[in-house]
């Protein structure tokens, strides 16, 4: 069994946990919060990333299984109260199970070495909830890699994790890279780097009619409210709008972020693209 509840919140695991809700305890102690049964699970599937939990006795018994998978992978079990919980936790409802987790940030050179076909950039991305959400639209797209400039958010931001759902967990994610060595490091690896502004000169759906999109691409996403700066677009091979049809003004970061990176997708995985039918 795990060991004694926790009942004060001021108990020092407790108090260590707390502080990781704010970015320069993480970045000391290179450790982030994975909060709810989906977040917990994932990272329970990584050798070496969980490494405390902190759950309440019903969560305890609902979710059974994370908690074993957690001890197994040799993380620190601690029965928590409800209070405990609340006061370790950054949203307004918690679901009785916190993680603490050591930071899984990849190397860029590591990604280049790997020799991805998709990957999503993340240029001047400010906003946690659309930069988890971004990673997790990657992840369903089958992209190999993200990479998230110095310009932008934190990855370990709560924000940034919960709206992930896990999928921070499932692929490399590079962090703190120059927007200018990005580009340039992807280029040479073959892969081509097109830039998502919906003032671009290219239209997505031209591309995919020409046949261009089927080779290594990188997708690079810029601000939510401002785009990419001229200069960052120049860096890259073009610059694509996606095609407005209907009378929407444009379209939010997340869902232009998907539209492009399932494109690339379903391109690379049709005869002549850069993946056969049959790879996952």
């Amino acid at each position: 069994m795990p060991g004694p509840e926790l009942i004060s919140p001021r108990s020092p695991r407790v108090s260590a946990a707390r502080r990781l809700a704010r970015r320069n305890f993480r970045g000391k102690e290179r450790l982030f919060l994975a909060e709810g049964p989906q977040a917990v699970r994932e990272a329970g599937m990584r050798a070496d990333v969980l490494v405390e939990l902190f759950v309440t006795v019903e969560a305890a018994e609902r979710y059974a299984d994370i908690v074993g998978r957690a001890r197994e992978v040799g993380a620190r079990v601690h029965l928590a109260a409800e209070q405990v919980i609340a006061d370790i936790s950054t949203t307004v409802t918690p679901q009785g199970l916190v993680g603490v987790c050591r930071f899984l940030d990849t190397p860029f050179e590591e990604v280049l070495a790997a020799r991805p076909k998709l990957v999503a950039v993340l240029a001047h991305v400010r906003d946690p909830g659309n930069a988890g959400t971004v990673l997790r639209c990657a992840d369903a797209a089958g992209a190999e890699a993200v990479v998230l400039t110095d310009a932008s958010v934190d990855l370990y931001n709560p924000k940034a994790v919960r709206a992930s759902v896990g999928s921070l967990f499932h692929l490399p994610v590079a962090v703190g890279v120059p927007v200018e060595r990005a580009v340039a490091g992807l280029r040479e690896s073959g892969v081509r780097v097109l830039a998502a502004d919906g003032a671009g000169d290219r239209d997505l759906d031209d591309e995919l009619d020409k046949g261009t999109m089927g080779g290594p691409t990188a997708w690079v996403f810029g601000n939510e409210a401002w785009g990419l700066p001229e200069e960052t677009r120049a860096l890259t091979d073009a610059v694509v709008r996606v095609p407005i049809h209907g009378q929407a003004e444009s379209l939010n970061l997340a869902t232009a972020a998907a539209v492009c990176l399932y494109a690339s997708a379903r391109a690379q995985r049709a005869p002549g693209g850069c993946r056969s039918v049959t790879e996952g």
